[in-house]
């Protein structure tokens, strides 16, 4: 295991948009992480330039295959569509029964993913604190959280809210589809741009995920909705899905886009799932689940635990580089820690 050796200070009581870290505080924190990936974090490189094909053509294999947090939802979103879905033709009209339907195939599917992943990390603890980013424990009793537990208030929001906006969002999408308001694809003449769709939708996630997620950083709105999801500075997989309602009906929006682009009931089930599954694989604060001492499947990303404990920067995700055009990429390093420092002085002073 990788054990951190930068000297840059924990933040995770800063309130965001405040003042910089103190540099007291960073001398005081002399090992900050448990354990960090191979750093720097480097993003896709789609954008680069000259274009690097082979490079390409590696980040998205890599990215899906052999065995990935994406294709195991694509996986549940075929077995979804196939056995779990309402016949497309009963969903022209709004009816309790095919909406309850969904409803409860949903809460199913989350409880198995994040109720899994909660399960094999911090109740049965297969892996210890191997690969953990952060070793300090989930809050059990804290004011800061619905009920004074941060599992239990992760669970009840991701749960009463967050799969009900998910569920209202594909009822909506299922129901415009069946009716003609958005437009389909046609099979099987069609396979192939569904195929090109279901590869580009994390370039998608990652860009619509940045600008809905700055904006919610605007300090009115960070206060009244987002400070919910950021009372988890160290998370488990309860919390990525954990939002004020009004947060889950911006971040679930991301579907909307398939009332220009052409989808299928399939597409759409996958686009919900990966929006909100992922964020259940991608806040378990483990770097991934291990076997006989290799990474196995990578779950947890370095980069966004960075942005649970800074607030201030890594809006975004990987696909895309969209904090580094605007200036609020953090790789993980300790000379990046001293910039990201060098920024927040320079926004406090103006």
């Amino acid at each position: 295991m990788e054990n951190s050796t930068s000297g840059y200070g924990d933040a995770a009581n800063q309130t965001p948009g405040s003042s910089a870290v103190s540099d007291s505080a960073t001398a005081r924190s002399k090992n900050p992480w448990h354990y960090t990936p191979a750093l720097p974090v480097s993003v896709s490189p789609y954008f680069r330039w000259p274009p690097d094909l082979r490079a390409i053509v590696r980040w998205m294999i890599s990215g899906w295959f052999p065995v990935s947090e994406r294709l195991i939802i694509l996986l549940l979103a075929i077995v979804s569509a196939l056995l779990l879905q309402p016949v497309i033709e009963n969903t022209t009209e709004f009816s309790f029964h095919w909406i309850a339907h969904i409803y409860i195939r949903n809460l199913a599917l989350m409880c198995l993913v994040a109720g899994s992943l909660h399960l094999y990390f911090y109740i049965w603890r297969r892996q210890g604190d191997d690969y953990r980013f952060d070793a300090r424990p989930l809050a059990r009793s804290s004011r800061i959280f619905t009920f004074n537990s941060q599992v239990h208030d992760n669970m009840f929001w991701t749960l009463a809210s967050g799969v009900t906006i998910w569920t209202a969002y594909e009822v909506l999408m299922l129901w415009a589809l069946s009716n003609g308001y958005a437009p389909a694809l046609s099979f099987p003449g069609d396979l192939p741009w569904l195929v090109l769709l279901i590869f580009l939708l994390p370039m998608w996630e990652t860009t619509h995920f940045f600008l809905i997620h700055r904006l919610i950083h605007n300090a009115p709105l960070y206060q009244r909705i987002h400070a919910l999801h950021h009372r988890n500075t160290n998370v488990g997989p309860w919390s990525g899905l954990s939002m004020h309602p009004l947060e889950h009906t911006i971040y679930l929006s991301t579907v909307l886009i398939h009332f220009v682009i052409p989808s299928s009931p399939l597409l759409i089930i996958f686009h919900l799932s990966y929006f909100t599954l992922s964020a259940a694989t991608t806040h378990t604060g483990y770097h991934g689940i291990v076997w006989r001492g290799k990474l196995v499947l990578p779950l947890g990303t370095f980069h966004h635990q960075l942005h649970h404990r800074y607030f201030t920067c890594n809006y975004g995700g990987l696909e895309a580089p969209w904090d580094q055009w605007t200036g609020s990429f953090h790789d993980g390093t300790a000379q990046s820690h001293q910039q990201f420092l060098a920024r927040r002085r320079n926004e406090a002073n103006t």
